[in-house]
């Protein structure tokens, strides 16, 4: 029987993936860095994640291997990291890697000095190449430990200088110009044939596309909202959203949405519900509707725990091999459709638009609803019959496979981003289910990762609570308490908020530069401490932290919060310019700034049932606040309340017009105005 290695008694799934492996593996901690220097031998620092498919293969081909790992032990403390319980680990040696290699990925293997500064790196290694450079550093280092101890001073030194941005005290103009000028850049980027980037492979990027929604709300840009609409549609009828059950999967491999590489994030399909139920409220396409339905039941279905809290993520692989879970034969097929066998090959291109390898189709989609039940002469509604049975069929079939592994560990800023979206959802449609799940969950968050000193942790597992929480965690839990503010009018949210961001200042804020470090002050430090500021697959924690500082800042009229959020900006235009896509969230809010403050305030014993009137449209940027009654602590509802009417008043920069008294009156002077009661340029 085989001996567990020290990760044995780790929380994390991926870590427990490795518990057996013959390499003599520790996780992040004091151990393993006192024997490396005990023992004077390089750190292995190994990083991946429980759905990482190429940590599979490596695992598989080199960790399982005894001849491997008979190396590994000799030469090398090896320490396995979960990348998303430490991503302030992960974000360090990620750092080093691109700069010695020029790109990045997991599974993620950096060398590093036994004080952990960094001497050489990447991603994934074939076993046989694996072996050499084990032993090429091995024999490096005890020939020559001078010239790696000098390498690795330089290399760390350009992982610090990473995050040196130039540094203003002068709060930006917030000029239009600057949005404009990064759209023209971004125009030169953008594929408008199947939507998304012009390039592969192809990740859904959410803040990207949140963006051009506001963006294209406030100004008139045909293409870009023509861009914008081709990209949710091609995401939706692609190979990459799961066509059966719902969801997203990470990325596609291909420049179509065709071919996913199948892990599914809860992060991803989080950020996705939120955007397609911005979307509808923008502009009522029914099938951002199917796509939010199909998201959220199939995050329920296998994502969600006993307390409302939410799991991590489905694996790529299931029975070892990646998407087999989800593909199909045409045999297969052939056998669920039965007689509508025709009208479900068109439908989801069972054909060589749809073929993968090995015999194995994905199922997408290429054309709409109307233009099928055209080319069978059928109804609509007959085509929705078709296909739905045939779905039903297609997931009992799948119940009967062996599923993915679920990696069930809790993440707080995850699970924040999910409150976020299921806010989203309730408003655009209404629903008090979604409502129900987002409340429960942000219970669940407040209860179990809220520490007496104010602090939040990062993940629960098995009951527990652990690891302190990062810059992403406050930045996404606050947001997702504002969310929930909006929908409840309940101001223990905004209290809560409020006390995370004051938190936030205290202990993660950088005077000097005016960004938010990514570790708190009271977490043991690494070689560096990073800032996270280039917005990616999720939008960065400084960029949150800005939207939060102006949100809260305009909620309890705390003019320093304001001004913090634009000194954070001051420096980072050229970047906005040059690279939107990076810094979509960055512009977020750049243009909250750009168009003036607005907020909608309802007082009066129907406020909510007047708010959901307006939360169901898409307003962009104004603030919503409301009370039943004028004790508050939200300065702008202070003494609003004037007995038995329900009143509604629309402000710009805190002036406030004579109050209306009917819903349509308030939301078709919004719709007049947009963003400002003058009107924008």
């Amino acid at each position: 029987m085989k001996k567990p290695n020290a990760l044995i008694n780790s929380s994390s799934p991926y870590l427990l993936q490795h518990a057996y492996n013959p390499v003599n593996w520790f996780p992040w901690g004091e151990e393993a860095l006192q024997r490396a220097a005990q023992e004077n031998k390089l750190l292995l620092i190994s990083i991946g994640y429980s759905a990482c498919h190429w940590c599979h293969v490596m695992e598989h081909e080199s960790f399982e291997d005894e001849s491997v790992a008979e190396i590994m032990n000799a030469n090398f403390i090896c320490i396995k990291v979960d990348r998303e319980e430490r991503p302030d680990i992960d974000q360090v040696y990620m750092s080093a890697v691109q700069l010695l290699t020029g790109r990045g990925g997991w599974p993620l293997n950096c060398f590093a000095l036994p004080d952990g500064k960094p001497v050489y790196g990447g991603t994934y290694f074939p076993k046989s190449q694996w072996m050499n450079v084990l032993l090429n550093l091995s024999d490096g280092y005890k020939n020559d430990q001078a010239k790696f101890y000098d390498y690795a001073s330089q290399l760390t030194d350009g992982i610090k200088q990473e995050d040196l941005f130039p540094v203003s005290e002068m709060v930006p103009e917030f000029a239009k110009e600057v949005v404009e000028s990064a759209i023209q850049n971004w125009h030169k980027q953008i594929d408008m044939a199947e939507g998304g980037p012009n390039r592969a492979p192809k990740f859904p990027l959410p803040n990207n596309y949140h963006f051009l929604l506001n963006y294209t709300f406030y100004y008139n840009d045909n293409v870009m909202e023509k861009y914008l609409k081709l990209t949710l549609k091609k995401m939706a009828y692609g190979g990459i959203y799961d066509q059966i059950a719902g969801g997203f999967s990470r990325y596609s491999v291909d420049h179509l949405w065709k071919v996913p590489h199948f892990e599914k994030m809860l992060y991803d399909n989080a950020q996705l519900i939120s955007l397609y139920s911005n979307a509808f409220k923008r502009f009522g396409d029914p099938l951002y509707q199917e796509i939010v339905e199909a998201t959220i039941h199939f995050v329920n279905h296998e994502l969600k725990g006993d307390f409302g809290n939410y799991f991590s993520a489905l694996d790529a692989d299931s029975e070892g091999e990646e998407g087999k879970y989800y593909v199909w034969t045409k045999d297969e097929l052939m056998t669920l459709a039965g007689d509508d066998f025709a009208v479900i090959e068109s439908y989801y291109n069972i054909n060589e638009t749809g073929y993968w390898e090995h015999g194995n189709y994905i199922l997408l989609r290429k054309k709409d609803d109307d233009e099928i039940a055209e080319q069978f002469h059928i109804s609509k509604n007959q085509l929705k019959e078709i296909v739905n049975r045939f779905k039903n069929k297609a997931m009992l079939i799948r119940s009967e496979r062996i599923p993915p592994g679920l990696d069930d560990k809790t993440l707080i800023s995850w699970n924040a981003l999910m409150v976020t979206s299921l806010i989203d959802a309730h408003q655009a449609f209404d629903s008090d289910n979604y409502l129900d799940d987002a409340i429960t969950c942000v219970s669940f968050l407040m209860k179990h990762a809220l520490q007496e000193d104010g602090s939040i942790c990062h993940t629960f597992k098995n009951g527990k609570s652990t690891i302190s929480g990062f810059l992403e965690d406050y930045a996404f839990l606050i947001q997702a308490l504002v969310k929930c503010y909006e929908s409840t009018f309940d101001n223990a949210y905004l209290e809560y908020a409020k006390q995370l961001l004051e938190y936030c200042v205290n202990h993660f804020h950088d005077p000097n530069s005016g960004f938010f470090y990514f570790t708190s002050d009271k977490d043991s430090p690494l070689i560096a401490r990073k800032f996270e500021i280039q917005d990616n697959v999720i939008a960065s924690s400084n960029s949150q932290m800005a939207i939060n500082l102006f949100q809260l800042g305009r909620f309890f009229e705390n003019d320093l919060w304001i001004e913090m959020s634009g000194k954070m900006v001051s420096g980072l235009e050229p970047k906005m310019v040059q690279y939107g896509s990076a810094f979509s969230n960055w512009l977020n809010y750049y243009l909250m700034r750009i168009v003036p403050s607005q907020e909608l305030i309802i007082t009066g014993p129907e406020a909510l049932a007047y708010g959901r009137h307006f939360t169901k449209k898409f307003f962009g940027s104004a603030a919503l606040i409301g009370g039943t009654t004028d004790i508050s602590k939200i300065p702008l509802i202070t003494n609003r309340n004037q007995g038995s009417e329900t009143l509604i008043y629309l402000c710009e920069n805190k002036v406030c017009n004579i109050p209306y008294k009917t819903v349509e009156e308030a939301i078709l002077k919004l719709k007049e105005n947009k963003g400002s009661f003058s009107g924008l340029d």
